[in-house]
């Protein structure tokens, strides 16, 4: 691939580049991508898991659930004990 030349640009309170879309769909990247520096080198890789993976069908599987008891149980906070109510 030949070289391109990217300009950082103020986004916010940080700075990026833009990377072109030909690019993106050459390495398969849509969403989401991981992101490392390696021997001074930035490399965007595809995640090896997607964000929030599985809740989904967790959730399906709490909602499912005929109990409605807390999921967790009840558990204190750190010096509830110091507490006067």
């Amino acid at each position: 691939m030949k070289v391109l030349q990217l300009s950082i640009r103020q986004i916010g309170n940080s700075r990026g580049v833009v990377i072109p879309k030909p690019v993106l769909a050459q390495l398969g990247l849509e969403r989401q991508a991981e992101m490392t520096v390696e021997r001074g080198a930035i490399v965007l890789r595809k995640p090896t898991s997607t964000v929030r993976g599985g809740w989904s069908e967790a959730a399906r599987l709490v909602a499912a659930q005929t109990d409605s008891g807390l999921l967790m149980g009840e558990f204190g906070n750190e010096g509830d004990s110091e507490l006067v109510w």
